[in-house]
């Protein structure tokens, strides 16, 4: 899609997990911002191409097994840095190979080690574009979520159409996560657009409005002032 003039976004759908992976890329630098490579490198790299873009910079919403899969293969395939928040290390570190065995995967590379770590507030940017750090915590300890100005949210797991992520397994926290949406993703204007880790896209009005644990959690809120 494009966005803007100069910006534009394609994602795609990779591995068993069905992950969104997107491409966020500048016409007019070529410079391009990798967010989630969950697996397929050979083909996201393929899509950069498509776009006539080079991916300067890899930034992952969170640590789990089907969102670092195909960081690997990315990084070693273009040097660009691999961004994550530092309460995912444990994910990338070690996380992968319990996922992996668990799902009965034989996996022979996981991730590298982060070339360096993001936080609420920062700003990640290559050359014509730039990402606003978001923390989302709750679905991991190091949730992040990526938004530019130009109106697109970069959710991750923490929200989906007419659903969220989920928070059952180690390090997740449903009133966290619940917060995390509240407080930092639904007061961006209405018309963003959200394009989440997986499943279709929707916008920040729409789930606002529409999201069922949403509402119940404001219903809940409400009902206990």
């Amino acid at each position: 899609m494009d966005v803007a003039n100069e910006l534009m976004v394609r994602g795609i759908v990779v591995g068993v997990f069905q992950e969104n992976c997107w491409v966020v890329g500048n016409r007019r630098t070529g410079e391009a911002i990798c967010i989630d490579p969950g697996d397929e490198p050979v083909e996201v790299l393929a899509l950069a191409r498509d776009l006539g873009v080079q991916i300067k910079l890899i930034a992952n919403s969170h640590g789990h097994l089907d969102h670092v899969l195909g960081v690997h293969g990315v990084h070693s395939a273009t040097g660009a840095p691999f961004l994550l928040h530092e309460g995912d290390l444990g994910l990338v570190t070690e996380g992968w190979q319990e996922g992996a065995l668990r799902m009965g995967f034989d996996i022979a590379q996981g991730p590298p080690p982060p070339s360096g770590f993001v936080r609420a507030g920062d700003v990640v940017e290559v050359a014509g574009l730039r990402l606003r750090v978001l923390g989302t915590p709750g679905h991991t300890p190091g949730s992040v979520s990526y938004y530019a100005d130009e109106g697109l949210l970069f959710s991750g797991d923490t929200l989906f159409r007419e659903s969220i992520g989920r928070t059952d397994m180690p390090g997740g926290d449903y009133g966290q996560e619940m917060t995390s949406i509240c407080d930092q993703l639904l007061t961006l204007p209405s018309d963003t657009l959200v394009l989440p880790g997986h499943m279709q896209e929707t916008t920040v009005g729409y789930e606002r409005e529409r999201n069922p644990f949403v509402l119940d959690w404001l219903r809940r809120k409400a009902e206990t002032r």
